[in-house]
């Protein structure tokens, strides 16, 4: 009994793995001949593709895709990169579209800054896909070699945008040069001649327009309005400051010296009063055929307030003169030499702050080009800045006009 248990055994164990192999080649045969799903591509985009634009997205085996996925995490990419939080606003899986409202937010602005800074032209040319967030992106037609146009502003709100600049730039160098908005305030020079330039307000214009220009740049790309950083708020009112507290110095001179002139020129004509007073009496002791001992001590004290008076008008002459500002002091040598000397030629203190108002004009608008905002300035480089400009307005208390 025991060969056949054991042969009965064997059978049992040939059969089973007989059927395994069956299962497993049945199996093998049913998934070769399963035909896979198609991946979806991207075939088509209609639309305008700029910031703030809507588009028709076209998707070939779209539909098949959706039953198995979350189509409302699907996001645009262009050239390779996500725009995170640009979720549908539209699906159609049954007619194998989406439609995506084109926005920047705070989860894509870097990738858009990648895509629109640096602008060169009016559009350019990108590869275009859409994927699910934090997967690969889907086939298209749109690759690199066949790349869709990206439009960076429109052309008529472009040759809006331009237009107003350049005419607001003409306006404020024509008014600059040919009035007194950006010059010493004073009494009219002679005919054909202007007055100094103001260095506070020469930098109080060239922030305003930097700014000015760089919000309708960024506003005409991104459609952004609210663009005006906190530190720039702070580098305007430095500037702002600046031209204010200059002002109000050169104010308090001007009343200073008027207040003084006065002064000097009524006790001038006084003096010159008496001056003629005193000769008058001299003259008439001088008349007499023979003085006494005392009209010879009244001419002796007479004369000596005489000489007294002519020594003091002399003084007094002196001091009018210096307070009566010369003829070329109220006319402009030119826009570099107003704004870097003063009464005693060219001035460290008022170079400094024109180098680094400069310089720093330079890198905002650097900024500006590249990532399309508005400069975030350290406090340490505001705490500069501020250093350049108090060291100004304490020169500007000693400084000759």
């Amino acid at each position: 009994m025991k060969p056949l248990k054991v042969a009965g055994i064997a059978v049992l164990v040939l059969l089973g793995c007989l059927d395994v192999a069956v299962r497993s080649v049945a199996a093998q045969t049913t998934n070769a001949e399963a035909p896979q799903a198609a991946r979806p591509k991207v075939t088509g985009v209609t639309g305008d593709l700029e910031a703030d634009g809507i588009i028709r997205v076209d998707i070939e085996n779209f539909e098949e895709w959706a039953k198995s996925n979350d189509a409302t995490k699907l996001v645009p990419y262009m050239n390779g990169v996500a725009l995170r939080g640009n979720y549908p606003e539209g699906i159609h899986a049954t007619q194998n579209h989406v439609r995506f409202h084109l926005h920047i937010t705070p989860e894509n602005r870097s990738a858009w800054v990648d895509l629109l800074g640096e602008p060169k032209r009016i559009r350019k040319p990108v590869s275009f896909s859409v994927g699910l967030e934090d997967h690969s992106q889907f086939d298209t037609v749109f690759d690199p070699s066949h790349q869709v146009e990206l439009t960076i502003f429109s052309r008529w709100y472009g040759i809006i945008a331009l237009v107003i600049v350049v005419v607001t730039l003409i306006l404020l160098v024509y008014l600059s040069r040919n009035t007194n908005l950006i010059r010493q305030p004073g009494p009219k020079p002679p005919k054909g001649k202007l007055r100094p330039y103001n260095l506070g307000r020469t930098q109080m214009a060239f922030w305003f327009f930097l700014v000015y220009a760089s919000y309708v740049v960024i506003w005409l790309i991104t459609d952004d309005l609210d663009t005006i950083t906190p530190s720039l708020l702070g580098l305007m009112g430095i500037s702002a400051g600046t031209a204010l507290s200059e002002a109000m110095i050169d104010s308090g001179k001007d009343a200073a010296n008027v207040s003084q002139l006065q002064d000097l020129t009524a006790e001038k004509s006084s003096l010159e009063q008496s001056t003629t007073e005193l000769q008058s009496q001299i003259d008439a002791l001088n008349a007499k055929a023979t003085m006494e001992p005392e009209d010879l001590t009244n001419r002796d004290n007479l004369n000596k307030q005489l000489l007294d008076n002519r020594t003091r008008l002399g003084q007094l002459n002196q001091q009018i003169e210096a307070l009566t500002p010369s003829e070329s002091s109220g006319i402009s040598g030119g826009f570099l030499q107003d704004n870097l000397s003063d009464g005693s030629g060219y001035s460290f203190h008022r170079f400094q702050i024109f180098a680094w108002t400069i310089v720093l004009g330079v890198i905002f608008v650097s900024s500006v080009y590249n990532t399309l905002t508005m400069p975030e300035f350290s406090a340490t480089l505001l705490g500069l800045m501020g250093i350049s400009s108090g060291t100004y307005i304490g020169f500007k208390f000693p400084e000759q006009k």
